[in-house]
């Protein structure tokens, strides 16, 4: 379009690939979002310092700020975004649900009133009925939101619902809703000018979330037919004009077995999700914020409006969904993306990017287009499989198992597809334990190399000094001695253990493609301090390097544990700890919640182990801990 653009940038994305792409960028501030993507008066001065003629908020932080939008016009930037006051109508569900009331539209029985003690709620929810949602008022994406289903869990709830939405929306307000069993999320995408003209471009499908995060997103719903279609579009346009509504917004909605959809809320913005109706209605959407942004009146005509084929989108999360889907930090070292005819991705990441506990777990989206579902889901199944991201965990074998679900082929997805179907030991594949080790000793000798760590007497470990092929012991296979030699002239390694034998050609950035009996794997590897990862359809396994024992190695094991033993409760991933419910000599009973750590913008509480007394407390409100850092001790009942 001919727009030079500006990039703003915390210190932890000083070298992140968007402050890169665009004309100039400008460092706003630390990592903490509240001291730079939050910061209102640091964006706005660096708009005035590049000469911007407009911020486009994007879809995160301050994007649905009404606040922002306000403090934009006052210093004559404009916001790409809807007016202020739509924001404030929509942004405060509370009075969403009241104004598309007024116009006609569904909406699930709640509380909507301004009560906000943990008393007056208690009331509410008890005429409301077990079970209920309780919901930022402010807020979205499952921040700020609590199911209760037992009144004794209700007040932990508001109270854990209220500090999350303070965190990330700057209000405590909440309001309370009838949960909805298994409902789909149907969401309607809107554009309306500054000049009263507005249409809707079809539907898309959300309903495969966890904790109320999307995950995969598709367009056409299976579940949705044309008189449905036509129904729920003129809904989406009756809230938008209710709250005269312009630029690109979302009205979602759930819809129940039999058929009833109602109003969930409505997003003042771009969504996470916008390419697959980009691809499937042929409109470029942040081209058409842009247009109707500079007061130029929309183009598009319902009646021209006509969906071509399916599109598909996942969300590539660095999570771990074998281990309760906690989040993965870490420095990306590998990342290859499928390509191809009906393939597009967008990213935030490369290979060398930080991924740190700062921010939202999303490093990249996948979306495929074909002309019919059938022909899209298989495209996605062969994307996923190309798919190679090394140095942090991500979600891919949990897409990958999701694609392949037979519920998801037959069109059979609502907000409890992966409660109903989902168990960690689905991803555990029967794995060829000889090939994964032949490979993971190939991986650990090709990055050990140049780094003076493949040196047998400056790092003896498990390696044994010969004048042939190094050999290398994994603990826990004590039987398992892999031989590794580098091929004469090649980027290339022959990696044996007994009667298995298997080549390993390097890549490049910790890629690797493994060659056995005829069968080509390409996988990805990358090195901790005493371990080896590597990652076959993006299924990490991890190899711990056998040390051989010593004096020194047992007196630290005989220090370690005085000071933990068995009664140890760890932090299992890195975050800040933000709450401690115990204190020294509490007893405690299992599955209790002893402190709350948050990570990536998400809650996650810590439980004991079993019942038992509070022996030590080594961590406090506010601290860091790093993933695997003792934070509590308990002796045992």
């Amino acid at each position: 379009m001919g727009i030079r653009t500006v990039a703003v940038y915390s210190d932890a994305d000083a070298d992140a690939p968007h402050a890169r792409a665009c004309d100039m960028a400008i460092r706003i501030g630390p990592p903490a979002a509240r001291d730079s993507y939050l910061k209102v008066e640091a964006i706005i001065e660096a708009a005035k310092q590049a000469g911007a003629q407009a911020i486009h908020p994007g879809y995160g932080f301050l994007s649905e700020n009404a606040g922002f939008a306000e403090a934009c016009a006052a210093n004559g930037i404009v916001f790409v975004g809807p007016p202020p006051s739509a924001m404030r109508a929509m942004g405060d569900k509370i009075a969403a649900k009241k104004t598309v009331a007024a116009a006609g539209v569904p909406t699930v029985p709640g509380y909507l009133g301004g009560e906000q003690s943990v008393a007056a709620l208690a009331e509410h929810a008890k005429r409301i009925g077990l079970p209920i949602l309780v919901k930022a008022a402010a807020g979205g994406g499952g921040k700020g939101m609590r199911l209760v289903t037992e009144s004794a869990a209700f007040a932990e709830s508001v109270a854990a619902a209220k500090r999350e939405a303070l965190a990330a929306f700057g209000s405590d307000a909440v309001f309370l809703e009838k949960f909805l069993a298994a409902p789909r999320h149907i969401e309607v995408q809107v554009l309306a000018d500054a000049h009263g003209h507005c249409v809707e471009l079809g539907e898309r499908e959300c309903s495969i979330q966890r904790r109320h995060q999307k995950v995969l997103e598709e367009t056409p719903s299976p579940a949705v037919g044309p008189a449905l279609r036509q129904e729920m579009g003129d809904a989406a346009l009756r809230a938008a004009r209710a709250v005269g509504y312009a630029n690109a917004g979302t009205v979602e909605f759930m819809l129940d077995a039999g058929g009833a959809y109602y109003f969930l809320e409505m997003n003042t913005r771009l969504q996470v999700e916008h390419p697959i109706t980009e691809l499937v209605m042929g409109v470029d959407l942040v081209r058409a914020q842009l247009l109707i942004a500079a007061g130029r009146p929309l183009q598009l005509r319902q009646e021209e409006l006509e969906a071509r084929g399916h599109a598909i989108e996942v969300r590539i999360y660095a999570e771990d969904a074998e281990n309760a889907f906690l989040p993965s930090t870490g420095r990306i070292t590998h990342f290859e993306l499928p390509e191809g005819p009906g393939v597009r991705n967008d990213a935030g990441v490369e290979a060398g990017s930080a991924v740190t506990a700062d921010y939202d777990p999303l490093l990249a989206k996948l979306i495929v287009h074909d002309r019919t579902r059938d022909a899209a889901i298989e495209r996605l199944r062969l994307a996923l499989d190309e798919y190679l991201v090394g140095g942090v965990i991500t979600n891919i074998p949990f897409l990958r198992w999701i694609a392949r679900h037979p519920a998801f082929a037959g069109g059979a997805t609502t907000t409890a597809f992966i409660e109903e179907h989902f168990r960690p030991a689905a991803l555990r594949e029967p794995e060829d334990e000889p090939r994964a080790l032949l490979a993971a000793a190939a991986a650990w000798a090709a990055l050990s190399c140049g780094s003076g760590e493949d040196d047998p007497w400056r790092r003896l470990g498990a390696w044994r000094h010969s004048s042939g092929p190094r050999r290398i012991a994994f603990a826990g296979y004590p039987e398992a001695l892999v031989s590794v030699q580098r091929l004469s002239g090649r980027a290339a390694w022959r990696s044996s253990a007994g009667r298995h034998e298997a080549f390993v050609e390097e890549r490049g950035g910790g890629a690797f493609e493994l060659h056995d009996e005829g069968v080509r794997a390409s996988f990805v590897g990358w090195r901790r301090p005493q371990s080896v990862v590597v990652s076959f359809a993006g299924r990490p396994s991890e190899f711990e390097i056998a040390r051989p024992p010593n004096v020194a190695d047992a007196a630290r094991a005989r220090v370690h544990d005085g000071q933990a033993g068995a009664g140890a409760v760890q932090a299992p991933m890195t975050g800040t700890v933000i709450k401690v419910d115990v204190k020294k000599g509490d007893p405690v009973r299992v599955r209790q919640v002893l402190a709350v750590m948050e990570a990536m913008k998400m809650e996650h509480a810590i439980v004991a182990p079993y019942d038992g007394i509070v022996s030590r407390l080594r961590t406090r409100s506010g601290a860091t801990a790093n993933a695997g850092d003792t934070l509590i001790e308990i002796e045992p009942a």
